[in-house]
């Protein structure tokens, strides 16, 4: 992409990029950006939320879920957030250490708390989810914390809408979209949307709208389309305390036009079991997904990006790139968790390949 001329990354007619025989020589492969938290899962699958007995304990948090997920997969990770002074923070950057995430950017912000989820599981469509975000400290990541970053020495970035919603993380983000944009790396969107983060609704896309002509490649869902082109708040639905699963009217494929004449080389429309859409100026590019049964989707997305990026810096083509991201969200619906679930290179290429390969 950004690189071609100066790093031997050459795109083909497809839309193939070369693999970098210089890629060993960046530090990074991927830093992203954004929240983290733990999460806490209903170990009573099925039961309704005041029936829960038990919780079990992962970390989360959609960067620090792509992050895991790219590590997973082979990817050389570092994720920027920030944690409190309290246990919770800790729990966070030693799991973090344990998925060999890269840590030492991530601060310890002072006055602040780590993050915290709790969510009911009852399948097949029913997912309550709470978020803990009161003086969250991943709020506070810097334009300071991002001058620490080695960003002459890494690939790709990754960015979160969510981010967005307030200072100084807004400014922050926005600042290590210039700084990536300036350098010439590649720049990834989870668009990321939750509706309680933010003051209006209709500040989301007004913030997704000023970042896009920075952004190489966006990835989101229908919902999310619309929401990033919202005019009436009145057309979001929430159902059941499902914050990751509004549904937001709008005219998905005029919202989807208005996104890509932003500037994005690429935008990803995730469609669930109907797999992913990727669509660039006069071109979509279809790839179906994979048949599973579903247990839950929390965290699917985030696998989803995870494998696509990882094919993008592979060299590999749209097509083949999004249906690893299908193959990784399709794993991940069939089990309880998000970054803990995700899977692993070969989890993921003996997968696509019992349904018949790429």
């Amino acid at each position: 992409m950004k690189r071609a001329k100066s790093k031997g990354q050459r795109a083909s007619a497809k839309g193939a990029l070369s693999p970098q025989p210089s890629a060993r020589g960046y530090k990074y492969d991927l830093i992203t950006l954004g929240r983290s938290s733990i999460d806490l899962y209903s170990q009573d699958i099925g039961a309704a939320f005041p029936d829960i007995r038990a919780f079990g304990a992962y970390i989360g948090g959609s960067p620090l879920n792509i992050a895991v997920g790219s590590s997973r997969l082979g990817l050389k990770t570092a994720l920027l957030t920030a944690v409190g002074p309290d246990k919770i923070g800790e729990f966070i950057v030693e799991r973090l250490k344990r998925e060999k995430v890269q840590t030492q950017f991530i601060p310890v912000k002072p006055a602040t708390r780590s993050s915290a989820v709790v969510l009911g599981i009852e399948p097949p469509d029913k997912f309550p989810i709470t978020f803990y975000r009161d003086n969250a400290a991943d709020i506070q990541v810097s334009i300071d914390d991002v001058v620490a970053l080695p960003l002459e020495a890494t690939r790709a970035v990754q960015l979160s809408g969510a981010a967005l919603a307030k200072e100084p993380s807004r400014s922050t983000t926005l600042f290590l979209a210039e700084r990536a944009k300036t350098l010439g790396l590649t720049t990834f969107l989870d668009l990321d949307f939750r509706a309680d983060g933010w003051h209006d609704p209709r500040a989301y896309g007004v913030s997704i709208r000023a970042l896009l002509p920075l952004i190489d490649v966006a990835l989101g869902t229908e919902e999310e389309i619309n929401a990033a082109m919202l005019r009436d708040p009145a057309d979001i639905t929430i159902r059941d305390s499902q914050i990751t699963a509004p549904e937001i009217r709008g005219d998905v494929e005029a919202n989807i036009k208005a996104l890509l004449a932003r500037g994005v080389e690429a935008l990803v429309v995730k469609r669930g079991a109907k797999g992913c859409d990727v669509y660039q100026s006069g071109k979509t590019i279809h790839a179906p997904g994979f048949k599973v049964k579903v247990l839950s989707v929390l965290g699917a997305g985030d696998a989803f990006a995870a494998g696509f990026i990882y094919g993008r810096l592979q060299g590999w083509d749209w097509y083949k790139s999004a249906r690893m991201g299908n193959a990784c969200g399709a794993i991940v619906v069939t089990r309880i968790g998000c970054a803990d679930f995700t899977p692993y290179l070969d989890e993921a290429l003996e997968f696509i390949e019992s349904k018949g390969g790429f």
